[in-house]
């Protein structure tokens, strides 16, 4: 049986006020009753048994994990002493999980993403698993595009290279970063291109070899941190190296690199969620296409989402904003830069408004 990984590190920039450091958007329920986590772990439980599913996050969030997901052992949280971007999270736990069974497969699923068709995505991970077990290819999900998205990085999908259960597998040929609007335009109208999802299926030494030859310094980090597992030092080596690491994305340091990757096209109803605009397309509007969340009247106001805890809202004359109360924050924002609010953070940070982060 393959292990499971989730990436639970995210901060979640883009859903603030909603999400903060304390508490990121992958541990909110943002659509229904349950968290994005819960959501993720419940969609694989009948492919990954709860005992091989293991969640990647920073020690602060071990105890929200163990409340949110009782039934995870408390040893499958790979805890990052410092966020250095997807190569390093994957790197350490290929490395924890080869310690078990190098030559097993590993699903890497981020936290915080919504499957619609969870039957096809289980036949399409089933399929990956088996590509990816011969252990000579690198498989990820690009997803089959139904609008010019600039918020997402695209695979260019190649020739045909097997087929597992009528689930094709093709050649993945470049990763592309996020583009402008022509260019996602042409991606779409072309039909040779994905959007890439960020989840990857490899077998653990596969992956282990890949960051040798393409991220060498990664490699050494983790051959030191290697060394001391099982040792009183570990926990100061896993700090001191991990404090050193490059930041770099799996996409950037690997896939961008290696000649044996593959991609599924896939269409189950995927969406990263990455945005207040994302969100509302699973939420009821009204005619006007308003969201309103909390009490209050929207009076000649069109497109506009609204969330407001414990104040009454009072919209006279606006279109297209989003607007968030939470506790002690207020968000006003025109959906057009719905993309750029970590900008917002960023700001509030840089002018000691870091209390509200």
């Amino acid at each position: 049986m393959p292990f499971a990984v989730i990436m639970a590190g995210g901060r979640g920039e883009r859903f603030w006020p909603r999400s903060r450091m304390a508490k990121p958007k992958q541990f909110l329920n943002l659509i229904g009753e349950k968290t994005m986590l819960q959501l993720t772990v419940e969609r694989i439980k009948d492919l990954v048994g709860i005992s091989d599913t293991y969640v990647v996050a920073g020690a602060e969030f071990k105890d929200t994990i163990l409340e949110q997901i009782p039934k995870l052992p408390e040893a499958n949280i790979i805890i990052e002493p410092f966020g250095r971007d997807t190569a390093a999270a994957i790197g350490l736990a290929a490395l924890v999980l080869g310690q078990k069974n190098p030559r097993e497969v590993m699903i890497v699923l981020p936290a915080d993403h919504y499957i619609g068709n969870v039957r096809h995505f289980h036949e399409v991970l089933r399929s990956a698993v088996a590509t990816a077990s011969r252990g000579d290819k690198i498989v990820t999900l690009g997803i089959t595009p139904h609008s010019p998205e600039t918020g997402y990085g695209y695979i260019h999908c190649g020739e045909l290279a097997d087929t597992f259960t009528e689930i094709p597998v093709y050649r993945a040929n470049r990763f592309l970063e996020k583009p402008d609007r022509a260019r996602a335009l042409e991606f779409l109208s072309s039909g040779d291109y994905l959007w890439n999802s960020g989840m990857f299926v490899w077998r653990i030494d596969m992956i282990r070899g890949m960051i040798e030859k393409h991220l060498p310094l990664l490699a050494e980090g983790f051959k030191e941190i290697g060394d001391s597992l099982g040792t009183d030092q570990h926990l100061k080596t896993l700090k001191k190296v991990y404090s050193g690491l490059t930041k770099v994305s799996v996409d950037y340091g690997i896939m961008e690199q290696a000649g044996n990757v593959f991609v599924i096209p896939c269409d189950f109803g995927w969406d990263d969620i990455g945005s207040w605009t994302a969100l509302e397309r699973y939420v009821e509007k009204d005619e006007h296409g308003n969201v309103l969340h909390g009490k209050g009247v929207l009076l000649d106001t069109f497109n506009t989402y609204v969330t407001s805890k414990d104040k009454t809202v009072a919209l006279l004359g606006v279109k297209d904003l989003i607007i968030i109360n939470d506790n002690d924050s207020l968000l006003i924002c025109h959906k057009s830069q719905a993309q750029e609010i970590k900008k917002v953070v960023q700001a509030l940070n840089e002018q000691g408004f870091d209390r509200v982060l």
